[in-house]
């Protein structure tokens, strides 16, 4: 520009540049910074469209401070050191407003109050047992960790079911039916056996068989049938037909006839008698008696 224009230009246009100048450096602070603006302090900035990275290699000091990236503090009684929120939803594609992320061995986060009786909280909606305030893939114990239910129960209600089940375990271990069996032969005696049984009296009273059990059998379930059998040479004729009956001999309604067999007799609690019958209700002969098993349950 000719010095002698600048010369002749008047006052009044002088100070109107002037005065937009100053309005554009009045009105800057105002506006909303941009990505790749700085932050500035006590203002809202902007939307950025990429992510805000801060890398550093800041070393642990061993002091109060050092050792972070960043340092976010409020000295105010109220609180409020820092806040981060998001919008995440879903599915595939989506992050979680926080990720503490140790490419290392060392521990990925840590939370530290230092005075109080609560460390903290985990809210997830309105709660309740469909809610989960966190998951893990850790199986190992939790150090410290004191958990007040476990499924909806307390620890004395864990106990108690313990105690419960373990009683009721051991009684029914104990009620348990067991049954223990005997094999009779055709000539009367044992051909077989579970184990604690010895024949008292067998056919030779009369056509029935008495057996010791070793154990008081009133209470017990006996039980008796025919072995199958169709070999002549076992004394059977290849008769496949028979009747059994039985009894322990101790109840009202029996008479066991041998001594040392019946109640009446001073006889033993733990004797039965079991009585081999054709199917027309006849006693076999001595030779066409069948095989017997004797079961006693309880």
């Amino acid at each position: 520009m000719d010095p002698k224009d600048e010369r002749r230009r008047s006052p009044r246009t002088r100070s109107v540049l002037l005065a937009t100048g100053l309005l554009v450096l009045g009105l800057a602070p105002f506006g909303v910074a941009a990505t790749g603006d700085a932050l500035r302090e006590g203002q809202r900035n902007g939307t950025a469209n990429r992510e805000t990275e801060i890398v550093s290699r800041t070393n642990e000091t061993g002091g109060t401070k050092g050792g972070y990236a960043t340092r976010q503090s409020n000295l105010s009684s109220s609180g409020g050191g820092a806040i981060y929120g998001c919008r995440a939803g879903t599915g595939a594609n989506t992050n979680p407003c926080v990720r503490a992320n140790n490419l290392e061995d060392g521990l990925a986060f840590e939370f530290n109050a230092t005075k109080g009786d609560l460390g903290g909280t985990f809210n997830v909606g309105g709660g309740g047992d469909a809610k989960k305030p966190f998951t893990t893939n850790a199986t190992g114990v939790a150090t410290g960790l004191n958990a007040d239910e476990v499924d909806g129960k307390s620890a004395n209600e864990i106990e108690d079911s313990a105690t419960t089940k373990a009683a009721a375990d051991a009684a029914a271990k104990a009620g348990a039916a067991k049954t223990r069996w005997v094999l009779i032969g055709a000539d009367g005696t044992i051909a077989a056996q579970s184990g604690g049984f010895k024949t008292v009296d067998c056919y030779s009273t009369n056509a029935n068989c008495y057996i010791d059990a070793g154990e008081d059998v009133r209470d017990n379930g006996i039980s008796a049938e025919i072995a199958t059998a169709n070999n002549p040479d076992a004394g059977t004729d290849g008769l496949l037909t028979g009747e059994t009956s039985s009894s322990p001999c101790f109840l009202d309604f029996v008479n066991c006839a041998p001594a040392g067999t019946d109640s009446g007799n001073g006889g033993n609690p733990g004797v039965f008698v079991v009585a081999p019958r054709n199917s027309d209700g006849s006693a076999p002969a001595a030779g066409d008696r069948y095989p017997f098993y004797a079961l006693v349950t309880g």
